[in-house]
């Protein structure tokens, strides 16, 4: 008998999307990364389903789940051979801030819409110069009247292409202490002022990066998600989501990666046996998927908590599971890829390519060594080293 971790409505969700994600597969984003195309008819389709928004407020349009049933969303596309950047970014990240901070206003505008598909949501946070430290944040907002005028740059900021707009990190001053501090703004993505810049990267994916460029950008004080007062705590209610969902992304393509190389073992046979039957190949494809469902196992725990309102712990799961899921995913791709010898690096097997892509796992949105950090002083109470 299984004894299944998760409800029968998880398990209903994860074979639907399975289902989705078979029937566009690898070809279908290998074909739209050829064509320099985003994957619009997936995301679509996801949309329609109810995928893209099962964390989203009822009310709003959304599924009325968390980022419990959205990581299930992911990951089961990744295994598919299909994930879906964007959903890291769009309903997990901006979608939360807007449904746990935003205006009615803004609730409404936006909520269904992400929710549907039919509008995405970029998020810019990083700069050239901040890297993972968000307190040296330049990008500023200051009162023009009852306006605000942003500027500043922003850096591998992913489909802004395809975004209606982008959810900046910027800092306003404090009246009272004249310190910085951060604030979240939507900008229009055809805002006067805003440039965007593709990225030239190796990393071959249907969805860009880009450097934005501000420059005094005036923006209505509506443009202002939540609090003045409260950007950082808004912050972090998106920086944990997307630490979950970039570890159903790493678990999914690993997911991937593994499935094609038992396929592989189990029917190469170069002497007598089924090059699986060797205990070189077979012992460690075990140990990748032992480590893959380890680091599930702490996504979901991560999930959990966020969707129970526990954002401190959550903090810490989530950090852990991207660090895990990051870690598992770079040996499975590497395993797949060596599991299958020359032809693991041919197009015809599709799996080279996932050798750049799991790295990015291990570097985004936050590096292993900052996640090392963050346990070391808030786990294990050691002292700082910065």
């Amino acid at each position: 008998m299984t004894i299944h971790v998760e409800s029968e409505e998880h398990q209903a969700l994860r074979s639907a999307v399975a289902a989705l994600g078979k029937r566009y597969g690898r070809d279908y984003l290998t074909r739209a990364v050829a064509e320099g195309k985003p994957p619009t008819e997936l995301w679509s389709e996801a949309g329609k389903l109810g995928y893209l928004g099962v964390n989203l407020p009822e009310q709003y349009g959304g599924g009325g789940g968390g980022i419990a049933e959205l990581s299930i969303v992911l990951e089961e596309l990744g295994a598919a051979g299909s994930p879906l950047l964007m959903l890291v970014v769009s309903p997990a990240i901006c979608g939360t801030v807007i449904a746990r901070f935003g205006t009615e206003d803004q609730k409404t505008r936006w909520l269904p819409a992400l929710a549907d598909g039919t509008r995405l949501m970029a998020f810019g946070i990083t700069e050239p110069d901040a890297g993972s430290n968000s307190h040296r944040i330049t990008t500023t907002a200051r009162r023009d009247g009852a306006d605000w005028l942003l500027t500043g740059r922003k850096v591998f900021i992913s489909g802004v292409d395809m975004a209606d707009a982008v959810l900046i990190v910027g800092r306003t001053e404090d009246a009272r202490t004249g310190r910085l501090k951060p604030c979240l703004f939507i900008v229009p993505t055809d805002a006067e002022g805003f440039r965007k810049r593709p990225i030239d990267m190796e990393l071959n994916a249907a969805e860009k990066q880009f450097e934005l460029i501000l420059d005094d950008v005036r923006l209505p004080a509506e443009a202002l998600v939540g609090d003045e007062d409260a950007g950082l705590l808004q912050l972090f209610a998106g920086l944990n989501p997307e630490r979950i969902m970039t570890a159903a992304f790493a678990i999914g393509m690993g997911r991937y990666a593994l499935a094609k190389a038992v396929e592989y073992a189990r029917v190469r046979t170069v002497w007598k046996a089924p090059i699986g039957a060797h205990q070189a190949i077979a012992h460690p494809l075990a140990q990748a998927h032992i480590d893959l469902e380890l680091a599930r196992l702490m996504m979901q725990k991560a999930a959990h908590l966020y969707d129970s309102g526990d954002d401190i712990g959550a903090g810490e799961a989530a950090n852990m599971a991207k660090y895990a899921a990051g870690e598992a995913c770079v040996k499975a791709v590497d395993q797949a890829v060596h599991t299958l010898g020359g032809n693991g690096l041919t197009r015809e097997f599709g799996l080279a390519s996932l050798i750049t892509a799991a790295r990015v796992s291990r570097i985004a949105p936050v590096s292993r060594e900052m996640i090392l950090n963050y346990v070391s002083h808030q786990t294990l109470g050691l002292p700082k080293s910065y």
